[in-house]
């Protein structure tokens, strides 16, 4: 599952939104529909986390081009992309603990 945490002005959550649900290769994920969900909220900051049934925590080529394509794209609509945070079993991968964003 590909879920976005939406913040206010004071990184508050106001809201969660599932954008998508994939089979065990994958989930699509498509940039309008989050920063659509964002802007509908009027969010500040957008969290980015899903979920890696693998359970390898280590980030795809996918993961990294997605989370650099919304953070410039949110950017441009001055809203500020946190984190993005991939989960599997028990531990998780923070792009923003790791300096990636």
């Amino acid at each position: 599952e590909f879920w976005v945490l939406l913040l206010n002005r004071s990184n508050r959550v106001i809201d969660k939104v599932r954008i998508s649900q994939g089979g065990i290769s994958g989930t699509i994920i498509d940039t309008r529909i989050i920063l659509k969900n964002a802007v509908d909220r009027l969010s500040s900051a957008i969290i980015l986390c899903h979920n890696h049934p693998s359970g390898n925590l280590k980030p795809s080529d996918a993961d990294i081009r997605i989370t650099n394509k919304l953070k410039d794209s949110a950017q441009i609509m001055d809203i500020n992309l946190l984190d993005h945070i991939i989960i599997a079993d028990n531990s998780y991968f923070s792009f923003a603990d790791e300096g990636l964003i």
